[in-house]
């Protein structure tokens, strides 16, 4: 017990909560939370997406790159397969496209693409690493926790604001956000991949 306090550090764990936060941005999927509802045809698992998520964040936490390692991928293979991904997604919102033509339920959205790679993706994970060297286990645990919080509350709300925003403001928050996503694949792809052949 003595340990944990020791160890316990406010600053520590607001650092860590706002690079998470920012890494995750729960706020700026909800165009893409929204689109996986209209094509599943029901609601989102909340609670589901947010263990699920919280569960990812935790196992990559304590077990880091050892994970990847197991199936012989390393961490930037596996940035280049969550740019592919978001890459698709993108384009589905950009251009008003379907790419992924396997029915959808709300169960496995909730899982794929929401906890993984959308939640916990990449990015989420390459930050957990980089936390790891700097900050104390419980710190990093404690902020994944407040985030993973964060998550379901938005989650929870997406039927509020989607009624606040109204089909036009969907539209368009879907375009601007696809945009965004776009170019977020580009960085994490090219940043990745030409590091993987060179």
């Amino acid at each position: 017990m003595g340990a944990f306090f020791a160890a316990f550090s406010w600053v520590e764990i607001f650092k860590a909560t706002m690079v998470l936060f920012a890494v995750i941005d729960i706020v700026g999927s909800i165009p893409i939370i929204i689109k996986l509802k209209e094509q599943s045809g029901e609601e989102i698992g909340a609670l589901r997406a947010s263990l699920v998520s919280f569960c990812i964040m935790i196992g990559f936490l304590i077990l880091g790159e050892s994970v990847l390692n197991l199936f012989g991928v390393d961490i930037k293979s596996f940035a280049v397969a969550g740019s592919v991904i978001l890459f698709a997604m993108s384009l589905e919102m950009i251009l008003g496209v379907r790419l992924f033509r396997d029915e959808v339920s709300g169960k496995t959205a909730s899982i794929v693409p929401l906890a993984f790679p959308i939640i916990a993706g990449a990015g989420t994970m390459t930050s957990l690493i980089s936390l790891r060297a700097e900050f104390q286990e419980i710190n990093i645990l404690l902020a994944i926790l407040i985030n993973i919080l964060i998550v379901f509350i938005v989650l929870k709300l997406t039927k509020v604001i989607e009624r606040a925003l109204g089909e036009g403001g969907i539209a368009i928050l879907k375009k601007v956000f696809g945009i965004i996503l776009l170019a977020i694949a580009v960085k994490l792809f090219s940043t990745n991949a030409k590091e993987l052949f060179t």
